[in-house]
């Protein structure tokens, strides 16, 4: 029985719960490189572009090596936006390519090698206007994308760090605005 329980106790350590990254009201926990164009106010953080469409990210303080981040997001319109995975090279789209110049939400967007892989069903999982959830999987180089429930993308990445901040983009160039909610982090 001790044996047991001892097991059971080492199963429950390894996965540890979701921690909220984003406290609703403030940007605490996260640092802007770029353009201001963060706020946060009754649960939700988001990103307006400003009158010169200047570009941003708002990675989290803390790094990362394996983990799995979930937030919820919401847009109108044509946006550019993602998510970074322990660094600027590594980017899971969200909205518009600039260079496709069509909706590549959940696939992977690496420098050099554009989209290297195609996420799967968006147009029929993705709702304009509404909430979306997107969580992303990152276990050493292989990143995994859910969206509204369903895994729609695996990528293997040859340009993945060990370790790293997690980051919300604003791509510069782009009339936009992009709303995030219930982002929080289970990592090891």
């Amino acid at each position: 029985m001790k044996i047991l329980t001892c097991l059971l106790a080492a199963t429950l350590m390894s996965h540890a719960a979701p921690v909220a990254i984003f406290d609703g009201k403030s940007l605490a926990g996260w640092k802007t490189v770029g353009a201001d164009v963060w706020t946060a106010a009754d649960g939700v953080l988001t990103g307006t572009s400003n009158e010169k469409k200047q570009g941003s990210i708002l990675w989290t303080e803390k790094e990362y090596t394996d983990f799995v981040v979930s937030c919820e997001f919401r847009f109108e319109g044509k946006i550019d936006s993602g998510v970074f995975l322990r660094h600027e090279k590594d980017q899971i789209q969200i909205g518009i390519s600039g260079s496709l110049k069509r909706d590549m939400t959940a696939s992977p967007f690496i420098p050099g090698k554009g989209y290297p892989v195609e996420a799967k069903g968006v147009a029929e999982l993705l709702k304009e206007g509404e909430w979306n959830i997107m969580k992303i999987t990152a276990k050493g180089p292989v990143y995994t994308v859910e969206l509204n429930g369903k895994e729609v993308m695996t990528y293997t990445s040859d340009s993945a760090k060990d370790k790293g901040p997690i980051g919300l983009q604003m791509h510069a160039g782009v009339a936009m605005k992009i709303d995030f909610r219930a982002i929080a982090v289970e990592s090891e």
